[in-house]
């Protein structure tokens, strides 16, 4: 089985600024009110809530310090990627659920049927000659 994470982020653009987030968060601040003032707009309005996904959907710093965390901890130390600095807290870990092959046997079959046809018209041009 894989796992999914349920995490949230406070991201800022200075790692002075991430410090002074977990210093507060030990101090007994709430993250979903210090995530309000993080620069990622799409997770600010949310209380830093990125919802689920499984680690490697995010760049490999944040992925690395996600997945040593235990469910309800932050990052003790800010983690530097590419768009700032992050705190991270992870939420919630579980199974990734498949749906039953019942329910997307059609899917699977419409996928196939769209890489035969793909294939048999890279055929179809390998072979012409255009001139």
């Amino acid at each position: 089985f894989r796992r999914v994470l349920f995490r949230s982020h406070i991201l800022v653009e200075k790692e002075d600024d991430a410090k002074a987030i977990i210093s507060k968060l030990k101090g007994g601040a709430k993250f979903e009110e210090l995530a309000k003032s993080s620069k990622d707009p799409g997770s600010a309005e949310q209380g830093g809530d990125l919802g689920w996904a499984p680690p490697d959907a995010f760049v490999k710093p944040f992925s690395e310090a996600m997945i040593a965390l235990k469910t309800g901890e932050y990052t003790q130390n800010p983690v530097k990627s590419q768009f700032g600095y992050h705190v991270i807290r992870l939420e919630e870990t579980r199974d990734a659920q498949f749906p039953p092959f019942e329910e997307v046997k059609g899917q699977i079959g419409e996928s196939l049927q769209q890489r035969k046809l793909q294939a048999f018209q890279q055929d179809l041009k390998k072979k012409a000659k255009i001139q």
